[in-house]
């Protein structure tokens, strides 16, 4: 079996935005364009919220990354993800203006992904607030999904 990963908006923004004119930008671009060349060594999920956020914006580049997202099955929003997310943000271990960050994890976690890939290193691929994270999952019967960036996730020779 494949191991399941949950494509946050960030990466399919960086696969599919326009070059980027910083250097930080355009590395995150190549890497993420190379893992996504390795897809198929995974089984790819997102959620109603990844589409969502997707759709947002410019009509051209919204409809590129819509394009992306056409073959990936989605997860629903479920009542169990709904709690653990407003649970992280009550207990202030994500902030509240990242409200949607939460969100992202918690549907990751109800649905069993083993990875939970995301360029956003402020509020998911945070140690600090993955530790606090992971330690309230624990004391409510859930596993958090490694939460990764694509270039942590190139060259897994044991994904197949």
């Amino acid at each position: 079996m494949k191991p399941k990963v949950y494509l946050e908006p960030s990466v399919i923004s960086y696969l599919t935005a326009r070059p980027s004119k910083t250097i930080v930008g355009a590395a995150h671009q190549q890497i993420t364009q190379e893992w996504w060349d390795t897809r198929n060594q995974y089984d790819l999920f997102v959620s109603v919220r990844v589409v969502g956020e997707c759709q947002a914006g410019n009509e051209e580049a919204a409809n590129k990354r819509l394009a992306v997202l056409e073959h990936i099955p989605l997860l629903q929003v479920t009542e169990a993800s709904l709690e653990i997310a407003e649970a992280l943000v009550r207990k202030c271990i994500v902030p509240r203006k990242a409200a949607e960050d939460a969100l992202h994890i918690a549907i990751a976690t109800v649905a069993e992904i083993d990875y939970l890939l995301t360029w956003n290193c402020k509020h998911i691929a945070n140690p600090f607030i993955q530790r606090d994270i992971e330690d309230y999952l624990e004391e409510i019967g859930w596993s958090l999904p490694f939460i990764c960036t694509p270039e942590e996730l190139l060259g897994d020779d044991n994904a197949e």
